[in-house]
């Protein structure tokens, strides 16, 4: 038996093979599937299963392209009532893969419908040897179960139960290997790590140690991080059955002429850093740095139902994002330009621009009382750790509703982690009409090492899901 893990940045997503001599499984598979086909063909078995253990949220799953191209069965929750052709799973069941059996566990809490596959090889031994637990149990953590409305305590109580009344009776030694890890909104505080033991876990997961039924419910309904808009959007997808990526348009190289046309009903995403944004720009684009949590924030702030144009440094990056987009379910990219935005300015178009300022600058202007707002784009938990005083705080992804609370006349000079979300907001604001908005390069990262002030504690973390954004 061979397990093998795979995991995709940014989505922070882990999906794993499980092989066999001659026959294998893909586990919660990803939607650019061609990862699994290679690593198929390298060890020399076969697709034959793909297993699902829930629907996921925070991105579409690659269960029908995989299906249509290897001919393998799909295996989903039978909770999940799928509208697509699968072997429907519950408590109960099992079947096997050579001398790998696979028993399932009805594991509800993360969401309503949710299986685990419990993995024991024969070939070995009787007890079970590892566990795919999706999002119920993580490195660290559990999964959130706010993310069905008014379902948040109902749900926060099923996840005990399934973890002490089954996920902690197997055998300490049974590795864990989760959907998600560090960096992923799918929980609070996942570790770095992305596998792990029960037994480890028994001992330093925070929530497995909360033994008290009510105290676990509150920890989990309470302080949670918000869940981006295209969480509730991908579990839809995912129940139907998403459109194979094969049948997705790849996005047309625009002259200016037609960009120009196209944008009447389209979005305009600009994936270039937030310093080149803030040089020029075309009017009313969106900038969302591709280097940042790019397919998370997308999925966030842009409208589905629209068009997307993409503006980029070169074409490998404006395949790039649009990968990142059919992730989250964004398939509508229409096209990106061709000619970049030297192209654009050498044929005299309009720009608009944003004005970067450092660090030292802002700590300046702090000391020289001059009027200003000063917006801290960051999530609440960062904001409470450590802030500029004075400081408003809105979280980027709110600024769509809550750009009136901002007085409009006054300069308004916008703050993150490190200059990718608030160069987001800036672009928010200016498309609200604000026209006196500045971005802090370098964020509080930068403050903070210009002696400003503390490290910001999320921004330091290599893994954390607002690290570099």
């Amino acid at each position: 038996m061979l397990i093998q893990q795979i995991f995709t940045e940014k989505i922070a997503h882990s999906s794993y093979i499980l092989a066999g001599d001659k026959t294998c499984a893909i586990i919660d598979p990803r939607r650019d599937i061609e990862i699994y086909l290679e690593l198929a063909r390298d060890l020399g078995v076969k697709i034959t299963h793909i297993l699902e253990t829930h629907l996921h949220a925070d991105f579409i799953s690659g269960h029908i392209d995989l299906a249509q191209r290897t001919g393998a069965t799909i295996y989903t929750p039978k909770a999940a009532d799928c509208d697509f052709r699968s072997v429907p799973l519950a408590q109960g069941d099992s079947f096997s893969i050579e001398d790998i059996k696979l028993d399932i566990l009805e594991t509800p809490g993360h969401t309503p419908e949710h299986i685990s596959y419990v993995v024991t090889d024969t070939s070995r031994g009787q007890e079970p040897v590892a566990l795919f637990c999706g999002d119920t149990m993580f490195v660290g953590d559990v999964g959130r179960p706010d993310l069905f409305p008014g379902r948040a305590e109902e749900l926060a109580s099923k996840l005990y139960d399934t973890l002490h009344e089954k996920l902690l009776k197997l055998p300490d030694f049974c590795e864990i290997y989760p959907a998600h890890g560090a960096g992923s909104l799918c929980g609070r505080a996942m570790a770095s790590k992305r596998s792990s033991t029960l037994g480890y876990e028994k001992n330093y997961n925070y929530a497995l140690k909360i033994n008290d039924r009510a105290d676990f419910i509150d920890s989990l309904t309470n302080n949670m991080p918000d869940a981006p808009d295209h969480f509730s959007r991908c579990t839809d997808i995912n129940r139907v059955g998403p459109k194979e990526v094969k049948d997705l348009t790849i996005p047309d190289a625009l002259e200016n002429d037609r960009f120009r046309e196209k944008m009447k009903n389209a979005i305009i995403l600009d994936v270039r850093s937030f310093e080149s944004f803030g040089g020029q720009h075309i009017p009313q684009a969106y900038n969302i740095d591709r280097n940042s949590n790019f397919p998370t924030y997308a999925g966030w702030l842009l409208p589905p139902e629209k068009d997307i144009l993409i503006v980029s440094d070169n074409y490998s990056q404006a395949f790039n994002a649009c990968t990142q987009l059919h992730r989250v379910g964004l398939d509508r990219v229409a096209g990106y330009l061709e000619n970049g935005m030297y192209g654009w300015v050498t044929d005299g178009l309009p720009t608009r621009h944003v004005p970067q300022i450092s660090s030292t600058e802002l700590h300046d202007r702090i000391t020289a009382g001059k009027e200003m707002t000063i917006l801290d784009v960051r999530a609440a938990s960062e904001y409470e750790d450590f802030h500029i005083e004075g400081a408003i705080n809105i979280p980027v992804h709110e600024l769509r509703d809550r750009y009136s609370e901002i007085e409009h006349n006054t300069e308004t000079i916008l703050i993150c982690g490190s200059g990718q979300r608030s160069s987001m907001g800036c672009s928010i604001l200016l498309q609200k009409g604000f026209s006196n908005v500045q971005n802090v390069a370098g964020g509080m990262t930068g403050y903070a090492a210009a002696g400003y002030g503390p490290e910001c504690p999320m921004c330091v973390l290599p893994w954390a899901p607002f690290k570099n954004k």
